[in-house]
């Protein structure tokens, strides 16, 4: 079984469940696709019989935790920024504390300190822990000479409108579990564990489809009610690891790059459009994700059919066409986002959207262009607003007795 398929299959239940938004912000690369090949049921002590809370995921390994697995039914996203007199070494020691406490939980055992039995009762419930480096810490611990490239600030995109409070910053930690208070005891233990070296700048909590919740595992949705992760890239597809895995510098050879984006959906605004509008501005329709072009959901979209009016069946600026690798240099990346809602603005609308994870080999090859080409002629634009924002080195993973970032903090 090859590292992607194993890890794959380890992260549990629900194949093909995760949760992105149809578009927003990037498609032609989704969640869903790389993983109904590779979810399945955990399995109890007792009898064979599914379990939700047994599924476990280690932490050790040649990649992270958190990017090939199947996207959990909950995660909190959370980026700390060092303290001033941290340096090199608070950030290593850091690393080492949260490394350790990240294996514990992912095998369902109790932290060794900071522990508040709020997840006493539940198993692992395939957690996952996932960090990644942003470009200021490399500043903030001696280490610009070691900054990768690719690790570059995103440029400015057509109607951003960035929060930057709730953007960017030094240490990114994504946790997923399938069970909310485990996430949220992850959370609470490593920022316990970081007191003194690095304080809490912004944090974002999602949700996707409980595993289990539909009779058959299938593409989920978003909070557009779209069919969504039909195109994301497989972890069989022979470029596969060129798309997702960096080949460098050294200490990030394996790793990948983790792109974040806070897109908030102008509900009231989709909601108003007529289905048949919905799916025009999309490129599928609404009730099973096939393209408009026709067939079935897996169906390769056909660009280039017109209808017997002469018009085509795919809109010019359909997301779907906007988005295709075909029209942006092949661009792609391993989408793995999660929805949100955190109540009403002022105007009474919802606060709700996606929260936005993109992993790739190099974001000036993968999520920069496709955004570029989206901001500029996407009909599904008018429908989202781009609110923060993050760029992420997210090392490889850490051997057991070892450390995620090791390779850079002990060089």
């Amino acid at each position: 079984m090859t590292e992607f398929s194993r890890r794959a299959v380890l992260g549990g239940i629900g194949a093909g469940l995760a949760v992105g938004a149809v578009g927003g912000g990037v498609a032609g690369a989704r969640v869903g696709a790389a993983d109904a090949e590779a979810g399945t049921a955990a399995t109890g002590a007792a009898g064979g019989t599914p379990s939700l809370g047994s599924a476990a995921v280690p932490f050790h390994g040649e990649r992270q935790a958190g990017i090939l697995q199947p996207a959990q039914a909950r995660v909190q996203l959370a980026v700390f920024d060092l303290v001033p007199e941290a340096g090199r070494d608070g950030l290593r020691r850091l690393m080492q504390a949260w490394s350790a406490t990240a294996a514990r939980l992912a095998a369902g055992e109790p932290a060794a300190e900071f522990d508040n039995q709020v997840a006493l009762d539940a198993g692992p419930c395939s957690l996952t822990v996932t960090f990644g480096f942003g470009a200021s810490l490399f500043d903030k611990t001696g280490l610009a000479a070691r900054r990768p490239e690719a690790l570059s600030p995103l440029p400015d995109f057509p109607g951003d409108a960035l929060d930057r409070a709730r953007s960017d910053g030094d240490l990114w930690v994504q946790i997923g579990a399938d069970d909310a208070l485990v996430v949220f005891h992850a959370l609470r233990t490593l920022q316990r564990q970081a007191s003194g070296t690095a304080v809490l700048r912004w944090q974002a909590t999602g949700f996707g489809r409980t595993p289990g919740a539909t009779e058959r595992p299938m593409t989920g949705r978003n909070l557009m009610g779209q069919v969504d992760g039909t195109n994301n890239p497989k972890p069989s597809s022979p470029d596969f690891a060129r798309t997702v895995f960096a080949d460098g510098p050294d200490w990030m050879t394996g790793g990948s790059y983790a792109v974040y984006r806070r897109i908030r959906m102008l509900l009231d605004n989709w909601d108003n459009l007529p289905t048949d509008r919905q799916e025009r501005v999309i490129g599928r329709r609404k009730s099973d994700g096939a393209p408009l072009s026709g067939g079935t959901e897996t169906t390769p979209v056909d660009l280039a059919k017109v209808n017997p009016d002469g018009t085509l069946a795919v809109a010019a600026d359909a997301h779907v066409r906007v988005a295709a690798p075909s029209g942006n240099g092949g661009a792609a990346m391993l989408r793995r986002g999660f929805s949100y809602q955190d109540g009403l603005l002022p105007d009474g609308s919802p606060d709700a959207g996606l929260l936005f994870i993109a992993f790739q080999a190099d974001p000036a090859r993968g999520f920069v262009p496709v955004q570029r080409r989206l901001a500029r002629g996407d009909s599904l634009s008018r429908f989202l607003r781009h609110e923060a924002s993050g760029l992420y080195a997210v090392p490889p993973g850490a051997p057991e007795g070892g450390y995620v970032g090791q390779p850079l903090l002990e060089s």
